[in-house]
């Protein structure tokens, strides 16, 4: 599957050498690191291995370490379908034919939006915090995030200790680690101690916090409702503790380690989500399988082993841009310096992280990333921080084939199998089409219908544009087995374009209707529309991929002489008065507001 990566990536980016093992790189050459904790969610470390996440503050007094599961998300399962969708759409599309595009969006708005007309949020689980007192005179502050390694670390001196922490989320053993360590820096042979509390927080409104045994944290609760329906999954985080030369006690609700000089504490998180209509799961069950698994495991052999899956990935793409004397500063006063004063090796950085980031949040059996990548400290995110497939979905993924992480689509195959097989029940339903159906947004429940508004939601082509995703895999791998596998998600999404394109009145040309350019309106709160540009771009490829992929499998001549006669009616790019591509089959570009 790699025989054409080396050649694509050598075209796309001089310096770019790949292979299965770049050499390792300088040190610091890969890591972000800071004089100073954290304030805000936002200045924390991502750490991540796809289906767990975690954002590492570093703090002395207390640390926070923030929780993400990739299935934490509210609500519960449910069809978007608006009984009254069907019966409305061919006066909606008559309306647009005829001019009267506000009363047209108006009726799309009343009759055929989703219900509920919003989809679930990716949540929080909650935190983690250590807290540990006497750190007033904290000295020699460092936290890093080594993207080699996939490691977090914060280090600082009080008194005669060295105080570290480490934490890494584990790919190859589906658990959170930290390591906090104090060593004495006078004395090297004689142990330090070390006494801090560990406890659990949550936003989730329905939560239950236990210990069990003396070293043990049990964190349980269900998401929040969404969409006027209840809460539907459980959730548990297990935290749990083991100490070196000190002891561990627990009071009900917090653990106390004291007089220890290392602990090591593993973190399992899981929920009751099986799968987009099943959450029969069991939470506690899950996560106990995940720490029983590492049990008899020394923290080097789970450090090991975690290193190891990350570099296999991670090591395929080294990038060398040059370099320049502001590398020994911090990264937040080297971004500040790069206004001023070329640093390349910060654009090398920058495109390694963009690596380390998607390769945290989507590996082959999670999820794939949301808005957020893994990472959210809210119950109710920006925008959801669902999956947006009017762009920022398929945007997360472009890096993917051309940055060597093949295996970091996988998640987003998968999806696509699901909004498959709930965008038909919608494309039957709702259009009374064959296929399947995905407008601009969809969440953990693979919902495919439009939703925020007419204003914002109208627009038919998201699955579509998620095809291309497949196209992509296949053209960088040339497998053909992922061919005839993805080969059925594109037919089911072309066929729904063969069953709804309608013929507009102008020039006959075939286009969408209702749709709209997103996130744009033409007219003064007015989107929707027939044919927008992008619309038949995205349309044109699909049935162009559907085209060459049936002809390579040598499946479907019918169809394909189907898709050769419709792609043909679909309207060309048009150049506007202004010597632009317009926006719209119209050339309302220098009028829009």
């Amino acid at each position: 599957m790699n025989a054409l990566r080396p050649s694509c990536l050598s075209i796309a980016a001089a310096g770019v050498l790949a292979a299965q093992s770049a050499p390792p790189p300088p040190p610091d050459a890969l890591t972000l690191w800071y004089r100073q904790p954290a304030t805000q969610w936002v200045e924390a470390l991502p750490i991540g291995n796809g289906r767990l996440g975690a954002m590492v503050y570093g703090g002395v007094e207390t640390e926070e370490i923030q929780l993400n599961e990739d299935t934490l998300w509210s609500g519960g399962p449910y069809d978007p379908v608006n009984p009254e969708g069907r019966a409305a759409l061919p006066e909606i599309r008559r309306l647009i034919a005829a001019g009267d595009l506000a009363a047209a969006q108006k009726l799309a708005d009343e009759k055929f939006m989703s219900r509920p007309p919003s989809q679930a949020a990716y949540q929080t689980a909650g935190s983690l915090l250590i807290t540990m007192g006497g750190t007033e005179t904290a000295l020699n502050y460092r936290r890093e995030l080594d993207l080699d390694t996939a490691i977090a670390r914060t280090r600082f001196t009080i008194g005669w200790t060295d105080y570290e922490r480490e934490a890494f989320v584990s790919p190859a053993d589906q658990v959170i680690v930290i390591r906090q360590t104090a060593r004495n820096n006078h004395e090297p042979d004689r142990p330090a101690g070390m006494t801090f509390t560990l406890s659990l927080a949550s936003p989730q409104p329905s939560i239950l916090l236990r210990t069990l045994e003396n070293n043990v944290l049990v964190l349980r609760g269900r998401n929040t409702a969404a969409g006027g329906g209840p809460g539907a999954l459980e959730f548990a985080v297990v935290v749990r503790v083991t100490a070196e030369g000190g002891i561990v006690t627990a009071d009900g609700s917090q653990l106390h380690v004291t007089g220890a000089s290392s602990a090591v504490i593993t973190i399992a998180i899981a929920t009751s989500y099986r799968r987009y209509d099943d959450v029969s799961g069991d939470p506690m069950a899950l996560a106990g399988v995940s720490l029983a698994a590492i049990a008899k495991n020394s923290f080097a052999e789970l450090r090991a082993r975690h290193v190891a899956e990350h570099q296999r990935l991670f090591r395929r793409v080294a990038i060398d841009l040059g370099h320049s004397t502001a590398e020994a500063l911090p990264t937040d006063e080297r971004i500040r310096n790069a206004v001023h004063e070329p640093d390349p090796a910060l654009a090398a950085l920058y495109f390694q992280y963009g690596r380390y980031l998607l390769l945290c949040s989507s590996r082959p059996g999670s999820q794939p990333a949301n808005l957020q990548g893994i990472w959210n400290n809210s119950l109710w995110p920006p925008w959801g921080s669902k999956y947006t497939i009017n762009i920022n979905t398929e945007m997360n993924y472009w890096p993917a084939e051309v940055a060597n992480l093949p295996e970091c689509v996988e998640p987003l195959v998968a999806l696509i199998g699901d909004l498959s097989e709930t965008g038909a029940h919608f494309a039957r339903e709702q259009y009374g089409a064959r296929g399947w159906v995905a407008h601009h947004n969809t969440d953990l429940w693979r919902a495919t219908g439009p939703v925020d508004g007419a204003y914002y939601g109208m627009w038919p082509c998201g699955g579509a544009w998620l095809c291309r995703s497949l196209w992509e895999h296949y053209r960088f791998s040339g497998d053909r087995a992922f061919l005839a596998q993805a080969y059925p998600l594109l037919k089911g999404a072309a066929e729904f374009f063969v069953d709804t394109l309608v013929e507009e009145p102008t020039h006959h040309w075939l286009v969408t209707s209702p749709s709209m350019s997103p996130e744009n309106a033409h007219h003064p709160g007015v989107t929707i529309a027939a044919g927008p540009t992008i619309d038949g771009q995205i349309v044109r490829d699909l049935f162009s991929e559907c085209i060459t992929s049936a002809d390579a499998l040598g499946v479907d001549a019918d169809f394909r002489d189907r898709l050769r006669g419709l792609r043909s009616r679909l309207p060309p790019n048009q150049i506007g008065r202004q010597g632009q591509l317009q926006e719209w089959l119209e050339d309302w570009d220098a009028t829009a507001p």
